[in-house]
């Protein structure tokens, strides 16, 4: 194996997670950010015209748009599971991946506390988790599903 450098982040020898399809991440409170291609992706699985499903299910945040929420803080598309589980945001394909999570052990450790499937099951390596950074690919559990 080669020596660590500078560069290398504190994760590179992996990170393990297995979806145990908790929903908890779908159950908080926070901004579920969308852009064109996803909110014509959500429209065309819902079967509505995608300046519809905007102003029935999306919310203006500054100059970004997010999904809206439920009063409880619950996904708008949450109901015992995910309603669009197969053209959900790619914010939601990635997690727990996201730069926040990964800026430090600590901030890896606070998702873990929170997400049972954190800090379990099979190892995503590095360049595993560099794609997901890029928005690119999608974690699923070992059965190929985790809705």
């Amino acid at each position: 194996m080669p020596p660590s450098t500078k560069t290398d982040p504190w994760w590179k020898e992996g990170l393990p997670f297995s979806c145990t399809r908790c929903g908890k991440c779908c159950r908080i409170e926070g901004y579920v950010w969308v852009d064109d291609e996803e909110i014509e992706r959500i429209a065309v699985h819902l079967g509505l015209e995608p300046d519809v499903l905007a102003e029935r299910f999306v919310r203006r945040v500054g100059k970004r748009f997010s999904l809206k929420e439920k009063k409880n803080h619950d996904c708008i598309f949450w109901d015992e599971g995910c309603t669009i589980y197969d053209a959900r945001p790619d914010q939601c394909r990635t997690f727990p991946f996201w730069r926040q999570n990964l800026e430090s052990p600590d901030s890896w450790q606070e998702v873990v506390e929170e997400c049972p499937g954190s800090g379990t099951g099979r190892v995503y390596s590095r360049s595993e988790i560099e794609s997901l950074l890029s928005g690119n690919g999608e974690t699923r559990d070992e059965g190929g599903d985790d809705r």
